[in-house]
């Protein structure tokens, strides 16, 4: 007698927004860019009582700007797409909602450092309570991804497993330079996350960018887009990236910094030629991206030049940043929070393109105009500062809502 495979239980979540990671971590990871940025505002201005014996400021920005802001991200998305690549169920409703709270409470430890408050009298024990969730987190989520490709043999997903393994040394790294008193290894776990992140975005960026011009240039036309690409940049762009990595953090030597740097922005302004056309324009979804990559080799450019032009570091490291974590994340999101809640990505809010012009402006006033006037530096880093809170309270009113309602068409997701 032939056995009956009866259709398995449809999933389900005590709320729509912990349905899929995407939702719950894009949701979060926006609310917290505003309020990270105006509380990284008041203790630049010093408003704050910030121990500074425990941790210069600048790391306690740099920190949650990776380890929190950028990770939420990533987390959101692999979350996601790891289930779309391996076709295994990623965590969802009460087993999500554990990875996201362990990430909520160090955020929530690591703010009320930055005001001044203490446990046992104490405002560095709130690190080490911040520093248990955020291991927490991160391996939590590294193990269900892991687990995932593991049990389908993706293993071509290792290059990501492995970054996720090296970010979770590279908090590792910071929490314990903190405990130690000894903010070189702290400085070495900020700048080993902050690249594996730019790591992560040039090598889903690779995969995703070319995929999403293509499919948005291509639908409802008869025109069949198909971006050029090859195994060589892939390569290239990986091997000139580690080596830039590494001098730039062990070894800052400005020949092999010029030479790596160069060496990066070539590569992926090739590449990024192969991906252009001209109707990219009209919609604000694709040139985004694309201006996210753009702006990612215009700071390569400005890492090979700054040994030679003397202008500080901190320019041509926050315009990578800006542009490869600020600019790519906001891009990505909205273009992924459509299409996953089941509505048209040809379609998407009437203020993205005023969400993506302010981080635009934002990538001006924090990079190049610094540049030409650093008598009113401060001025421009509050503007920019101000850019960025801008753009997140917008693309928190457009994108909230249906990160936290149920898909129109029904299905769970």
């Amino acid at each position: 007698m032939n056995s009956i495979n009866l259709p398995s239980k449809p999933p389900t979540s005590p709320h729509p927004i912990l349905n899929f990671g995407f939702r719950i971590f894009f949701s979060a990871g926006a609310l917290f860019a505003i309020i990270t940025m105006t509380l990284w505002a008041f203790v630049f201005t010093g408003h704050t009582d910030i121990d500074a014996q425990a941790l210069n400021p600048l790391y306690w920005h740099g920190h949650e700007m990776i380890y929190g802001y950028a990770l939420a991200i990533v987390a959101g998305f692999l979350l996601t797409a790891v289930q779309t690549w391996t076709g295994v169920k990623m965590p969802h409703g009460y087993k999500l909602l554990g990875i996201f709270v362990c990430w909520l409470l160090a955020r929530l430890c690591w703010a009320a450092f930055a005001l001044g408050m203490t446990v046992g009298g104490s405002s560095a024990s709130l690190l080490y309570i911040a520093a248990i969730f955020d291991m927490l987190f991160i391996a939590w989520m590294a193990w269900v991804i892991f687990h995932a490709v593991l049990q389908v043999k993706q293993y071509k997903q290792m290059g990501i497993l492995s970054k996720l393994a090296l970010l979770t040394l590279g908090n590792g790294l910071c929490y314990w330079g903190v405990f130690s008193n000894d903010m070189n290894l702290t400085r070495i776990g900020m700048y080993l996350g902050f690249y594996l992140i730019i790591g992560l975005v040039l090598t889903i960026g690779r995969r995703v960018v070319p995929f999403f011009i293509e499919r948005g240039l291509s639908a409802g036309t008869t025109d069949v887009i198909k971006l050029r690409n090859s195994k060589a940049q892939d390569i290239a762009s990986l091997l000139f990236f580690l080596a830039f990595f590494i001098v730039d953090l062990f070894y800052p030597n400005k020949y092999l910094l010029t030479i790596t740097a160069l060496g990066v922005a070539i590569v992926n302004i090739v590449r990024l030629k192969g991906w252009y056309h001209h109707r990219i324009w009209q919609k604000p979804l694709l040139w985004s991206l694309y201006l996210a990559f753009a702006g990612m080799c215009i700071s390569f450019v400005l890492y090979a030049l700054q040994p030679w032009l003397g202008f500080t570091h901190s320019i041509a490291m926050h315009a990578l940043a800006v542009s490869g974590i600020g600019m790519m994340t906001v891009a990505m999101m909205a273009r992924v929070s459509l299409g996953h809640t089941g509505r048209s990505i040809h379609q998407p809010p009437k203020m993205v393109n005023a969400i993506f012009a302010l981080m635009v402006l934002a990538f001006i006033s924090r990079v190049f105009i610094p540049l030409v006037d650093m008598d009113d530096y401060l001025l421009w880093v509050m503007i920019a500062q101000g850019a960025w809170i801008a753009c997140f309270v917008l693309f928190c009113i457009s994108y909230l809502p249906m990160l936290s309602r149920e898909r129109p068409d029904g299905l769970f997701g």
